[in-house]
């Protein structure tokens, strides 16, 4: 079984071979999500949003377009289904480039959100991918994670290892809350579920730099 240090998460099955099936599978499963959050967090006028692992674009139009979007991915081929997105719909407040997640060619201190969408587990190194986020985003801003993480009773973290092998030829690893943001400058404000047994937990935080 091939190993996921080291690779990349446009390198794993879900980010290459599927890409094009990518919406049709997971836009039922994780929009619902990601468009309640993002409409929670009332963007204000102006806002600068950096959406890092924005993918095929899937969450774009959750965006106000009162703020200006930036949304980052190493995948082209998903790249290139969110431009058309963008160019469709003629959003204006949108752009997505190609850049490496654990090394943001973005100024320190430039974002009021930044967002990362069911990527944590997918990149190699999810310290450094929350080292970046946190570089580039401005002290007292907002941090906004949605991830399956592993639970806390020990027999779903059981299956969790259980299924492990599985969940990593497809391109990610289950972590723990406190592998992805124990250490860091980042103040919980809120941690919480949009539903009882959903399996993924939203993850709100200020940049306490």
């Amino acid at each position: 079984m091939p190993s996921l240090e080291g690779s990349q998460a446009h390198e794993s099955k879900l980010y290459y071979e599927l890409s094009h099936l990518y919406d049709r599978i997971f836009t039922g499963v994780f929009f619902p999500r990601i468009e309640r959050v993002i409409r929670s967090l009332d963007i204000p006028p102006g806002a600068q949003v950096l959406e890092v692992g924005v993918g095929t674009g899937l969450s774009l139009s959750a965006y106000p377009p009162h703020c200006q979007v930036t949304g980052i991915d190493l995948a082209p081929e998903m790249l290139d289904q969110a431009r058309e997105k963008i160019a469709q719909n003629g959003w204006r407040h949108l752009k997505v480039l190609e850049m490496d997640a654990l090394n943001l060619k973005l100024p320190d201190n430039s974002f009021d959100y930044v967002m990362a969408f069911h990527v944590v587990s997918v990149v190699p190194d999810a310290p450094r991918l929350m080292r970046e986020v946190l570089r580039v985003s401005k002290p007292g801003a907002t941090v906004v994670i949605i991830n399956h993480f592993r639970s806390r009773n020990r027999l779903l973290a059981a299956l969790d290892s259980l299924i492990e092998p599985i969940t990593r030829r497809l391109g990610w690893h289950t972590l723990t809350l406190e592998q992805v943001v124990g250490g860091m400058p980042l103040a919980l404000v809120r941690t919480y579920k949009t539903a009882r047994r959903s399996l993924f937990t939203i993850i709100v935080g200020k940049n306490c730099k």
